[in-house]
């Protein structure tokens, strides 16, 4: 192994990574030199490790359909073996420490070839005062910096190497390591560097109340009961790893005072200013003052015997209904640890979770990262799939093997059967978001696939590998999904009032108790049986005439003041203004008939810059109002100038500007070079998204001219398309 210059540490060969697929899994693999030369890096392969993909130079297009088929012709190439694309789905900071804890904590092996390439993945993210943000665009905070520096310790670095050393200096700054947020004050009481008494509670008893209480755990979000599920049973059991040397080095490191002489308890609501966005309640301190003194001094023996069982259960039927994978790399980590403290460090649960790690774990050009999920495998084939057809580019006979794929994958990670868990929502015939071992509908993703399966079948006649029936299942499942205001919520139906907002306990996450009405999600779920319904007439006609109805009131009423829509799942005006009036224009909203859309227009037409793109900062979705990016980004380019063709906006020069911005950065090959982060999710946390740069840019162009000016030109609006 060589050197990584920043830590002195070894880091891999890369030319002897490989990408393994295996239905919709994919896991990157440090092979022998004999494989290595025996199975030379693919065109995806080397595009994902950042060496030149060999892909030739296509002729220089003259038109923006052109530019378009350029585009996918590169793209195309990275569609792995099962008919899905991959990417690098990370960005938070908290979600590689959380793994590599979870190893070291469950006497996991971290092989060398992993240790190097995250101790790579981590110094390439550090900022310049030491420390680490919230993600890797992000300011530095406490959360993430100490959750950093005890994975370096971990994997290996010297206390005294200068990136260990600087960040500690600030940690200790900040006012050291009992300022982290309640999630890092769980990793760190895992690993013995923190008191468990220096948490609030998070009392296993509650999974035992009556299912009708409106604060009942399975009426919180998914992705926020799946965290603190196994986290109860951790602190219920005050689980811990032994101390050991280097554990006991950094209880000194971490803290100003002697580790023996800290009042946990007395930090319990302790959080770093720079860390701290969703201050506690007063009636969350009150009702975590309660639970103490319920724990303290009430609680019988058999109630907390009897809560642990339960919460096992409930541990082990997510493990099965998921295949150990888990639906978040969060959730993922804490239940390898759960397992592993109630069943034993020789489980064969405990064994099952190791062996999902790697689905998690993602190499590219700055090391070993860990996704948010295990991959985006069905989001990203779904939009490939659309955006290729919206292009009028499907059937070319160069590309039609690869949308063949695409919808074998579709085909293959469609959910068949609901699942014997009354927690969980009806899933059968709906798509989850990556694998379908993930097992998960989310309604948006049920509803793209939905789109790209009828798209492809139906308008382009490729052969019928989903049937009718199960067409008409995901519609019966969607129909379920619908919420009492109209809207659509992302994994379930919303079963809790928002006031339990006033309890939510993370301190770095907003929104995160229970599911909302998103317009991006009720967007997709109506357009998805708007075109449903145009080739079913017959199917359930009063009920998705209904559901359809009310979802546009709902998009209608979650316009804003301004015109425009927030977004809570990528950057994030544009994207929400991209979705709505997408999903507005198919029930016949558009700028000639809705003074909404014209509004929404207007909206992002005031900020359109100078060189004809959009360009949105992510601190947008924190701020929850718009604030410019420095520079135009292609995909919020995209996004708009989608939003401003489905609108059927009238004036073309400012959409033409927009696409030539597109144009303008394509390279060669094809491919688009990445930019800003594209991703969010509970308003502070993004993520990446790296493909929407090349489909949602092949989209725009194919769509301009093969839909927009031929529009224009049969209302009598001739138009010539440039280049």
């Amino acid at each position: 192994m060589e050197q990584c210059q920043t830590i002195n540490a070894p880091t891999t060969d890369l030319t002897r990574w490989r990408l393994d697929v295996d239905g919709g899994r994919h896991h990157w693999r440090y092979v022998g030199e004999e494989e290595s030369e025996r199975r030379p890096l693919s065109t995806a392969e080397k595009y994902f490790l950042g060496f030149p993909t060999g892909t030739p130079e296509l002729p220089t297009p003259t038109t923006y359909l052109d530019a378009a088929c350029n585009g996918f012709s590169f793209y195309q190439r990275l569609q792995l073996q099962d008919g899905h694309w991959g990417c690098d789905f990370s960005g938070p900071s908290f979600l590689l420490p959380g793994m590599i804890f979870a190893l070291y904590i469950t006497e996991s092996e971290i092989p060398p070839e992993w240790k190097g390439e995250m101790m790579r993945y981590i110094s390439r993210h550090v900022n310049e005062d030491g420390g680490w943000g919230m993600h890797t665009e992000g300011k530095s905070t406490l959360f993430a910096t100490v959750l950093y520096y005890v994975s370096l310790r971990i994997l290996g670095v010297d206390a005294q190497h200068p990136l260990v050393s600087k960040a500690r200096e600030l940690i200790l700054s900040l006012g050291d390591a009992t300022g982290v947020p309640q999630w890092g004050k769980f990793w760190l009481a895992a690993l013995n560097l923190f008191d468990w008494e220096g948490i609030n509670p998070v009392p296993p008893e509650l999974w035992l109340l009556p299912d009708w209480l409106p604060f009942h755990p399975w009426r919180w979000w998914v992705q926020c009961r799946v965290v603190y599920l196994p986290v109860s049973y951790l602190y219920a059991n005050k689980s811990a790893m032994p101390l050991n040397p280097l554990l006991k080095q950094l209880r000194g490191e971490l803290y100003v005072q002697p580790y023996a002489s800290i009042d946990f308890r007395a930090n319990r609501n302790t959080v770093a200013a720079s860390d701290l966005t969703h201050p506690h309640s007063s009636l969350l301190k009150l009702f975590s003052a309660g639970l103490s003194w319920w724990e303290t001094y009430l609680r019988p023996g058999w109630v907390q015997k009897r809560a642990n069982a339960v919460v096992h259960a409930l541990i082990l039927r997510e493990d099965e209904n998921t295949s150990y994978s888990c639906v978040a790399a969060v959730s993922k980590a804490f239940h390898m640890v759960a397992v592993y403290f109630s069943d034993g460090p020789k489980s064969p649960r405990v064994a099952r979770h190791r062996d999902r790690i790697i689905d998690y774990l993602w190499l590219g050009t700055d090391g070993l990262s860990c996704c948010g999920s295990n991959g985006v495998q069905v989001w990203d084939t779904a939009f490939s799939i659309q955006s290729t057809v919206g292009a009028g580019i499907a059937l070319e006979p160069a590309f039609k093997s690869t949308m063949d794929n695409a919808l074998k994958y579709l085909e293959a990670s469609q959910l068949r059967g609901n699942l014997n868990d009354p927690y969980r929502q009806p899933r059968n015939g709906g798509w989850p978001f990556s694998t379908k071992d993930n097992g998960y509908i989310v309604s948006d993703c049920a509803a793209e696939s939905m789109s790209a399966v009828l798209l492809l079948q139906e308008q382009c006649g490729l052969q019928k590998l989903i049937s009718d029936d199960r067409l008409r299942d995901c519609v019966d499942s969607l129909l379920l999904m619908q919420n009492t205001n109209g809207g659509f919520a992302s994994y379930e139906i919303c079963r809790g009032p928002s006031i339990l907002e006033l309890l939510n306990p993370a301190e770095v996450f907003d929104s995160i108790m229970v599911e909302y009405s998103y317009p991006e999600c009720t967007s997709a779920v109506l357009k998805s049986l708007v075109r449903f319904r145009r080739h079913f007439p017959s199917y359930r006609t009063p009920d998705i005439q209904t559901t359809i109805s009310r979802a546009r009131d709902f998009i209608l009423c979650s316009q804003l003041v301004d015109g425009s829509w927030y977004g809570s799942w990528a950057v994030c005006f544009t994207y929400a203004i991209w979705n709505a009036l997408e999903a507005l224009a198919s029930v016949g909203d558009t700028w000639h008939t809705s003074v909404s859309v014209r509004r929404a227009c207007k909206w992002l037409l005031e900020r359109q810059m100078k060189d004809g793109g959009w360009g949105e900062h992510h601190t947008s979705c924190e701020r929850m109002e718009y604030v410019a990016h420095e520079a135009s980004q292609v995909v919020n380019t995209g996004w708009a100038v989608l939003a401003l063709m489905n609108a059927r906006y009238p004036d073309k020069t400012p959409i033409e500007r927009g696409v030539k911005l597109i144009m303008s950065r394509q390279q060669p090959n094809g491919e688009w070079l990445q930019e800003g982060i594209e991703g969010v999710f509970n308003r502070t946390c993004m993520i990446s998204y790296p493909n929407y740069k090349f489909y949602i840019s092949i989209w725009a162009l194919g769509m301009y001219e093969n839909s927009y000016l031929s529009m224009k030109e049969k209302h009598g609006q001739s138009s010539r398309a440039g280049g």
